[in-house]
C-alpha cells in the first residue's frame, strides 16, 4: 500500500513539474515576444521609408524581337550556338526610374551642424537621384536633399527641414558578441516598417567583394531588397549596423545578410555632414593575407600578421622605412591578422597623425613610425624572346618597350605572361596572361632567360615564390609542383 502511494505521489509531482516547466517556457517565449515588440516600437518612428527617382537608360527592343534574350543563349551555348543572331548594342532612351530602400535618424556627432534631421541610408539607395522623398512610420511625408555620399563604403546621408522626430541611439558595434539577438527593421519590397529577427553569424566579414572597405556583421535576420539602408538593432534598441546587402542565388533571402558595423557608418556620415565627403588616410603599401605556404616561404609563424607586397615610391610609408617582403604584426600595439580590417583602420586614421606600426624583417622585429598621408580619391590603396615553364604551365616573354607601354609597365622591369595552360599550376594559383612577374625567389629578374634559369635553378620541394603585378596591384605567390 504504502509503495503505491509513493507510486501516486511521484506521478502527481511529475505531471505537476510537467505542467509547470511547460508553462515556464511559455512565458519565456512570451517574455521574448514583448522584448521584439518594445524594441520595433521605439525604433520605429526613426525609420524612413526612402524613395528615389532618377534618370536612366533603357534599351528599346529591335523590331523583329528574338524570343530570348542574347546573353541567355551566349550563357548556355557560346558565341557559336545555330540561329543565334550577332550580338548588336540596341538604342537607347532616357526614362525615368524609381527605386526604394529604408533610412533611420541618428544623432550627429556634438559640434557638428545639427539645424536639420539626418538620415543615414546607403549610398545605393540615393545614388544617381533626381528627388528623393522620405516616408515616417506615421505617414508624414518630406522631400529630402542628399548631403553627401560616400561609394566606397556605400554609406550617404541625406536631410530634411523639419521638426526633428526621435532619433535611434547608436550602440557601440566592437563590443557585439556572435549568438547575440538582432533585429532589422526596414521595407523590404516595399512593405513599409517590416521587423525581422535572427541572430549575430559572424563579424568582421572583410572579403565579401561588395565595397571597396568593408568590415560587416553577418545575420540571419531576413533581409530583402529594400532593406538597404534600414537600422540593424539590438535588445536595447540602439544601432549597432545599417542592413546594406544579402547573399542570394535568387534575388531574395537565403539566410545570410550584411551590415555595415555602426562605428564604421557613424564616422562616415560625420564626416559627410561635416565637410561633404571623406577624407580617409593613406599609407602606400600593397598587402595582402600570409597563407601557410607564404609564412614558410618568409620563414615566420603562420597568421602572425600580413604580408607586404609593394611599398608606394615617396608614400607615407617609403617615407617611414618599410620594404616590400615586411610582415606587419601589430597596429597601435595591437595585433594585425587580417587585410580588410588593417586596410579599414588605416583608412579611418586622420591623415597626419603618427601611428606606430610593428613589422617583420628577415626574422627581426622593428616599430616603425609613419606619419598617415591622405588619400586621393583616384588613389589605389597600393599600387624579349618568349621562354615556356613546362613545371609551371605558362609562358613569359621580356618587356621591350612596346609591350611594356601595352602592359602600363618599364622596359626591363620583370617578364609578362603571355599564356597560361587550362589546369597548370599557375592557372590554379591564379596567374593571368598580362600579368607582370617581377621577382622569383626575391630576386628581381629583366628578361624571360633570366626567369629560365631561376625557374631551373628552383627547388620544387620547397616551391617558388613570385612576386607578380596584375594591374595595379602587386602580390606574392608561392608555387610548389
Amino acid at each position: 500500500m504504502n509503495r503505491q502511494l509513493v507510486r501516486v505521489f511521484i506521478l502527481t509531482m511529475a505531471v505537476c513539474f510537467s505542467a509547470q516547466a511547460q508553462d515556464s517556457g511559455v512565458e519565456s517565449l512570451r517574455q521574448s515576444g514583448k522584448a521584439f515588440s518594445s524594441v520595433a516600437k521605439s525604433v520605429s518612428p526613426s525609420v524612413v521609408f526612402i524613395q528615389v527617382e532618377g534618370s536612366s537608360r533603357i534599351q528599346q527592343p529591335e523590331s523583329i524581337p528574338f524570343p530570348f534574350e542574347h546573353d541567355f543563349f551566349k550563357r548556355f551555348f557560346g558565341e557559336s550556338f545555330p540561329g543565334l543572331p550577332p550580338h548588336q548594342e540596341l538604342p537607347q532612351d532616357q526614362y525615368r526610374s524609381v527605386s526604394q530602400g529604408s533610412g533611420f535618424v541618428f544623432r550627429v556627432k556634438d559640434g557638428l551642424l545639427a539645424d536639420k534631421t539626418y538620415i543615414m541610408t546607403n549610398n545605393h539607395v540615393v545614388e544617381g537621384a533626381d528627388k528623393v522623398s522620405v516616408k515616417f512610420n506615421d505617414g508624414k511625408e518630406y522631400e529630402a536633399s542628399v548631403t553627401g555620399r560616400d561609394p566606397q563604403s556605400d554609406i550617404a546621408v541625406i536631410e530634411i527641414s523639419t521638426v526633428k522626430p526621435t532619433v535611434l541611439p547608436l550602440g557601440d558595434s566592437s563590443k557585439l558578441d556572435v549568438g547575440e539577438w538582432v533585429v532589422a527593421i526596414g521595407n523590404p519590397f516595399g512593405l513599409s516598417h517590416t521587423l525581422t529577427v535572427g541572430v549575430v553569424s559572424a563579424t568582421g566579414r572583410t572579403s565579401v567583394g561588395i565595397n571597396d572597405y568593408e568590415d560587416f556583421i553577418q545575420t540571419d535576420a531576413a533581409i530583402n531588397p529594400g532593406n538597404s539602408g534600414g537600422p540593424l538593432v539590438n535588445l536595447n534598441g540602439e544601432v549597432i549596423g545599417m542592413n546594406t546587402a544579402i547573399f542570394t542565388r535568387t534575388g531574395g533571402y537565403m539566410g545570410i545578410g550584411f551590415a555595415i558595423p555602426i562605428n564604421m557608418a557613424k564616422e562616415i556620415a560625420n564626416q559627410l555632414i561635416d565637410k561633404g565627403e571623406v577624407s580617409r588616410g593613406y599609407l602606400g603599401v600593397s598587402i595582402q593575407p600570409l597563407t601557410t605556404e607564404l609564412a614558410k616561404a618568409f620563414k615566420i609563424k603562420q597568421n602572425q600578421g600580413i604580408l607586404v607586397a609593394e611599398v608606394v615610391e615617396d608614400s607615407a610609408a617609403d617615407k617611414a622605412g618599410f620594404k616590400q617582403g615586411d610582415v606587419i604584426i601589430a597596429f597601435r600595439g595591437k595585433p594585425v591578422t587580417d587585410v580588410g580590417d588593417f586596410r579599414n583602420k588605416v583608412s579611418l586614421t586622420p591623415p597626419g597623425k603618427q601611428e606606430k606600426i610593428t613589422i617583420l624583417r628577415d626574422g627581426k622585429q622593428h616599430d616603425l613610425v609613419v606619419t598617415i598621408g591622405a588619400r586621393s580619391h583616384d588613389e589605389v590603396v597600393a599600387k624579349g624572346s618568349a621562354q615556356s615553364s613546362a613545371q609551371l604551365g605558362l609562358t613569359v616573354q621580356t618587356l621591350t618597350v612596346d609591350l611594356a607601354r601595352q602592359f602600363n609597365a618599364r622596359a626591363g622591369d620583370g617578364v609578362v605572361v603571355t599564356e597560361v595552360k587550362r589546369g597548370s599550376v599557375a592557372a590554379m594559383a591564379g596567374i593571368k596572361t598580362g600579368a607582370i612577374i617581377l621577382q622569383i625567389n626575391r630576386k628581381p629578374i629583366k628578361t624571360a632567360d633570366e626567369f629560365s634559369r631561376e625557374i631551373n635553378k628552383a627547388d620544387k620541394e620547397k616551391g617558388v615564390l613570385l612576386l607578380i603585378r596584375s594591374g595595379d596591384m602587386q602580390r606574392y605567390v608561392l608555387l610548389s609542383w
